[in-house]
Formats: C-alpha cells, structure tokens, sequence
C-alpha cells in the first residue's frame, strides 16, 4: 500500500487549484488506512472485521476566513466540484483575526525517522495470526480454576500512509503502523465476581508482549482482586501503580491545552513559570522518540515535532500549543497540532511521559503504616477548570508496608493542583511504549472515602 507519492502529487495539486479558484491560502491532508480487528471469547470467533478507507481533508482560507470539509470520492471531477464548495464556503464564514498557517519559515519535518514508524507486516497482516494470539491469551488467562467466565481477547492492528501539503511548497508524508493485543479474564469466589484485564501495543509486530505473558498478567490482575473489601474513611497516603498514574495526566494535559487556557478553563490558568508540583515532578511530551506509538516528523500543520517540557522539576514551563492557540496567547506553536481528516487542527499530545524516579516501585510502600494503592479509577468526577478530583477507586490495602487485601467500593478525593504537589517518592517503573504513561506514584495523603 505505497500510496504516499500517489497522495502527495494529489494533496499538491488540489492546494493549486482552491488557490487559483480564489483561496489566499489552503492546505490538505490525505489518509490511506488499512485495519483490523479480531475479537475471541471463550475460544470462539465473535467478531472479524478488516476494511480499508481513503479520505482528503481539505482547510481553505480566503483572506481570515476559512472553512474545512473531507471526502472519499477522488474522482478529478468530484474533487473539482470538492474543492468549489470549499471555497464558497470559506467565503461565507465570519472573519476570525487569528485564523491562518504557520509562518512558512517554522515548517519542515524533525530528524524522526519516517522509516522506524511502520512495520510492513500491517499491510499484509493474515487474521489468523490475530485469531491465534486471542486464543493463546485468553487460554493463559483462564489457567486458574477461579476464572469462570472471559470478556474475551481481542487484537487489533493498523498501517496508514499520512500526507500533507500546504499553500507556499510545504510538503511532507509518512506512514506509521501499529498492533494491540488484550485479555480480559473473570474471576469468581465466595459469591463475588471480578474482573481485569492487560494488554500490549507496539508499532512493531515483533515487540508485542506474548499472548502467554500478556494473559498471564490479566490472571494476576484479576485474582488479586477477590475478596475485596472496603476502607474505613479517612486521609491516608495513597500510591498509584502506573496505569493509574499515567490517566492523571489525561487531567493535566486537559489544563495545560492553550485552548483551555485562553477559555479559562484550566485550574493552572495564570500559573506559567510558577511552581505547580513537586520537584520531582517533570512532564515531557516528546514526538521525537524512535519508533514509538506518538512519535511523528511533523505535526498536523507541518511544524517539525520536537521534545517539549512542559513541567521541569515541578516548574509548569510552558502551555502545549498549536498555531491557532499560540496566536489567541500571544506566544508560539509548540508543534502540538493534531488534526483528523475533516476537522480543523487541534491541540493534543504525542508521547506524554511523567519522567521515571529513583525508587523501585515496592519501596514506595515502606513506611506507610495504612495506606491505599491504587490500581483501577473509575467515573468522570474531575473538574480540569478548578482541579477538583474525586473518582472511584479500586486496588489494595497497604498495612506496614505491604499489600494486604483487595479494596473496592471507595472513592479518593481531592484537588489536582494539591495533588500534583504531595507526590513524595517517584517510581522508576516507566514504560514508555505507552503514548500516555507515568511510573509508580506516591502521595503524601488523599481522602479515602469507604466504610
């Protein structure tokens, strides 16, 4: 599916003509993407679909008016009578003052290679192989006479080949790729019944986790859930393994968004070069690392993708922007821009990472003498806009240091910015194949809400 020069030979001519039929600028994105997905349950095929899709995105501009609009019909004919509409559109739009690309002289691909962000195997991936590694999973995960039932396995998998062309010469294309593999096991004892789940995602077929191993986890996962029981109210220090973590920085890429800044929604709104953490607190949002699944050349507007700090050492350094952002704020673009076929770019993340600690994640337990370690948050009671957090929770006792028994049915609360400043000890657990991810935290207290 090498479709790349195909799509920006295409990408560069349909720029031409919105222009010479009266946009002042334009650019246009084209996607060709393969993917599938296999769902297994109980040894059976549930669900088998692979399908392919060819879209062009096109965002005109006639003077700071601008309108954006995507097809699948590439026929020359339809794309003419395409890119008309466009432009007619863009000239009934209201003018906004900050519309507009990026300054030619910003744009250009980053050092990332476009070679080490797809695996050949994604065009031609044969379903077996997926049906296989479901049942592998699934069966490693039900090796215990306490799993009684199975959400099933399910893999999946993607190749697409991206291009993108803007008025003024600036071109770029890649292809990336991407596979993912997951188990979710249920477990039964005493009346009670549990579940969990693990799972592995690579862009390369050959660095996913076995189904065995990844089977094997969701079973441990699952079962140290049994008997689960809640906990009497009150602070206590609360530790959150990685996955937990890694989602409390879906809340803090939620506040430093420029589009929730200028909006005033955002509980870090006014704190720009302030300390907002712990010092051994430090964010980084970097679309420069090999082969991994956020990684890119450029962003969705051409700007080369770079290394971003976003907190240093608890110091909030900078908002994560794109061109439109940047010129409401007065500042510039931090290459942030994401952008879906038929939508105007956004601001969002690549690979966001709370950078790893010093302390092996079992020693972040010595010393609490009745604690909370955290490993599933469940609901949606988070405000980005004052940082109030209060979520249900489950995970295990710490007693003297150790895990005890299995917890459920509690919620912890309390303030995201409180939150972010109590971390005392920082795992060295970091996995960064994950595009969100933190290691192992520790906080000095939350309110726990049980018995």
């Amino acid at each position: 599916m090498n479709t790349i020069p195909e799509n920006a030979s295409l990408l560069e001519a349909v720029v031409s003509r919105a222009e010479t039929r009266g946009a002042s600028a334009a650019d246009a994105v084209a996607v060709d993407v393969v993917e599938g997905s296999v769902r297994v349950r109980l040894g059976d095929v549930e669900e088998l679909t692979r399908s392919r899709e060819r879209q062009l995105g096109l965002r005109v501009f006639v003077g700071k008016r601008q309108a954006i609009s995507a097809t699948s019909d590439l026929r020359p004919e339809a794309l003419d009578d395409f890119i008309d509409r466009v432009v007619a559109m863009a000239r009934l739009t209201a003018e906004d003052p900050h519309a507009g690309l990026p300054e030619p002289a910003l744009t250009g691909a980053s050092h990332v290679a476009a070679a080490g962000l797809a695996d050949p195997e994604a065009e031609r991936f044969d379903m077996e192989r997926a049906v296989d590694w479901c049942r592998a999973a699934e069966s490693a995960a039900m090796a215990d006479p306490r799993i009684k039932n199975s959400e099933g396995g399910s893999f999946g998998f993607s190749h697409a080949s991206r291009a993108y062309c803007a008025s003024g010469g600036v071109a770029g294309s890649y292809s990336t790729s991407s596979f993912s593999g997951s188990v979710v096991p249920i477990a039964e004892q005493n009346g009670t019944m549990e579940r969990d789940y693990w799972w592995t995602s690579r862009r390369f077929l050959d660095q996913l986790d076995s189904p065995e191993a990844v089977g094997q986890k969701a079973l441990a996962r699952t079962l140290r859930r049994l008997d689960a029981r809640r906990l009497p109210t009150g602070e206590r220090p609360v530790v959150f393994d990685p996955l937990t973590a890694g989602s409390l920085l879906r809340y803090l890429a939620s506040a430093v968004n420029g589009y929730s800044i200028y909006r005033g929604a955002s509980f870090l709104r006014g704190k720009l070069g302030e300390l907002i953490a712990s010092p051994l607190v430090t964010v980084v949002d970097d679309a420069t690392l090999p082969g991994a699944l956020g990684s890119r050349p450029y962003d969705a507007e051409g700007l080369a993708s770079r290394r971003t700090a976003i907190v240093s050492a608890g110091r909030l350094e900078t908002w994560l922007l794109d061109t439109y952002a940047a010129r409401k704020l007065g500042m510039a673009s931090t290459g942030s821009a994401v952008r879906s076929v038929a939508d105007a770019p956004t601001v969002g993340t690549s690979n966001l990472h709370l950078l790893a600690g010093t302390t092996d994640p079992a020693a972040l337990l010595d010393g609490i003498a009745d604690g909370f370690y955290v490993t599933e948050l469940i609901g949606f009671g988070v405000n980005v806009t004052t940082g109030d957090f209060s979520q249900g929770a489950a995970g295990l006792r710490i007693k003297d240091g150790k895990l005890d028994h299995a917890v459920n049915e509690v919620t912890i609360a309390g303030n995201l910015l409180t939150m972010l400043g109590d971390v005392e000890a920082v795992g060295n657990d970091l996995d960064t194949s994950r595009t969100l991810s933190a290691p192992s935290l520790r906080l000095r207290s939350m309110m726990v809400a049980g018995e």
